[in-house]
């Protein structure tokens, strides 16, 4: 500062120069930026928070090396050095021993947990995977949460003893003990029935009967029954089949009616038409902005999702294939498509709701109710009597599946279904007021279940609130705590039952001694 002070006394032309110079220095190093020491608070916090958006999104940890990330971060805060990608390597690894710690802990607080197993194998069988999943009430967080605990790559052939090892290796090392399981939930294979049943008495279902699931050879079944066997000695697991998974092989009765299989088969083959034509493609996105749609049998309301779209493009599609000299729908074609398309228009509603993350088993009876009904008012107002008979045989064939949901006197029977709707104040509140005689059967059942429940829990703890709780979260319910201070939220949309408005009636009061209702 002397030397500008004495170079401005001066006044000379070159001492103004670096007088100018010496200040354009000075100011840039006021204004340059220190950035965070290693060790400081903010450095650290920002540095986790970018370990744990990556570990959380998938994303390669190569990208907070890429110079756009980079600069983009030095947008937000000039101060804080990226770190390298071993660092956030090191930190993702720190924050997944963390994360298992904490619900190791959330687990073992919980009462009951329910298990969801599902298996599936790329195109060409090149790799299978098995997925586990739980399902309980965190009574820490006083909420049901759904975790995925493992998902490991498995060899063929998938046997029964191979998926039971998997889970038990699984469920041993999150310390989950098997008198904690409730249920285990799976598709419909033979392979899987065969890893979770009860007795070697049970009647055992074919692979064919899951669409999800590749068919098993003579000697891979053999070597299912005999690893049943075996396995059923170290784990008793009571099985339950999945909801959806069982709805798609009612659906899939309509490739086995022959007129409804024709009907698809002239359809797909327009769809192919268009699918492999560039010009009829751009042709028809021209005149309506849309395509039509592939169907796949292994994939949900994939047909149900081909038919809408051809209903939607019908006018373009139909002009398009015109003037490309391609036979399309006759005009009864088109009629019987759009009966097709109400026949399982319910069915693509339920399997969206009841696949959901956030669903639990509170609908499953309101929804199996609904398709019933549905499929018997179709049966009576269609006009086309192959699609009559084609109702017909999928209510038949939907109650025969769901008999272990509806039926208190199936062997099957479980009241564990009928019991969650309790724990849904929507569901609840509407099926109370159904006078039919079966859905009070099975309100009774529930009670019943319920009762009982509470009353093996109070051998341990004497708060009746926490058993309820607990049913909650093993029945996956996204309603929040029935508590006066928290409501459900408004935005929340609740799921319409058409067959309520037809069987709803006030009964008469019934006395009920344990008050569940």
């Amino acid at each position: 500062m002397s030397q500008l002070q004495k170079s401005t006394d001066e006044g000379g032309e070159p001492s103004v120069k670096k007088a100018k110079i010496l200040h354009q220095d000075i100011a840039k190093a006021l204004l340059s930026t220190v950035k965070y020491k290693s060790d400081a608070k903010e450095q650290q916090i920002k540095e986790d928070a970018i370990a744990k958006w990556i570990g959380r999104t998938g994303l390669p940890v190569t990208t907070v090396e890429d110079e756009d990330f980079i600069l983009m971060i030095e947008t937000f805060d000039k101060k804080l050095t990226v770190p390298k990608k071993t660092k956030i390597s090191n930190l993702i690894e720190k924050q997944y021993d963390t994360e298992v710690t904490k619900f190791k802990k959330r687990l073992s607080g919980a009462r009951k947990v329910s298990i969801g197993i599902d298996l599936w194998t790329k195109k060409g069988l090149t790799a299978s995977f098995l997925a586990i999943s739980c399902c309980y009430f965190c009574v820490e967080q006083n909420r049901p949460e759904h975790k995925l605990l493992a998902l490991e790559q498995v060899a063929h052939p998938h046997t029964a003893q191979s998926i039971k090892a998997c889970v038990h290796k699984c469920i041993q090392e999150w310390g989950i003990s098997s008198e904690k399981i409730l249920t285990v939930i799976t598709d419909n294979g033979s392979n899987m029935v065969a890893a979770f049943k009860q007795s070697t008495q049970e009647e055992e279902e074919t692979s064919s009967d899951d669409p999800d699931e590749f068919h098993l050879g003579e000697n891979e079944s053999e070597e299912e029954t005999e690893d049943v066997r075996y396995q059923n000695m170290d784990m008793d697991m009571e099985r339950m089949p999945c909801v959806v998974h069982t709805l798609q092989l009612v659906v899939q009765m309509i490739n086995k009616e022959p007129s409804a299989k024709r009907l698809l088969d002239k359809a797909r083959s327009i769809v192919k038409l268009f699918r492999k034509s560039s010009v009829a493609t751009q042709r028809i996105l021209d005149e309506c902005g849309l395509i039509v749609v592939n169907d796949c049998p292994t994939r949900w309301s994939s047909t149900f999702n081909m038919i809408e779209r051809l209903l939607k493009v019908k006018e373009s599609l139909c002009k398009v294939a015109n003037e490309m000299g391609w036979d399309s729908l006759l005009s009864s074609e088109w009629q019987k498509l759009k009966s097709l398309h109400e026949l399982l228009l319910l069915f693509a509603e339920h399997t969206q709701t009841l696949q959901s993350d956030t669903m639990s088993m509170s609908l499953i009876v309101p929804a199996v109710l609904d398709l019933v009904s549905h499929l018997a008012d179709f049966e009576q107002n269609t006009n086309h009597r192959d699609f009559a008979a084609l109702a017909r045989k999928a209510k038949l064939n939907l109650k025969q599946r769901f008999a272990w949901v509806l039926d208190p006197t199936d062997e099957k029977f479980s009241p564990l279904v009928a019991a969650a709707r309790f724990l849904n104040p929507t569901v609840c509140e509407t099926l109370l007021d159904v006078a039919e005689e079966s859905i009070q059967e099975l309100l009774k059942q529930a009670e019943g279940y319920v009762v009982q429940s509470t009353q093996t829990h109070e051998d341990n703890r004497d708060d009746d609130d926490d058993n309820v709780e607990e049913m909650k979260g093993q029945v996956r319910d996204p309603t929040p705590d029935p508590a006066p201070e928290s409501a459900p939220s408004s935005s929340s949309k609740q799921p319409v039952f058409r067959f309520l408005s037809k069987c709803r009636s006030k009964p008469k009061p019934k006395s009920s001694t344990c008050g569940i209702k």
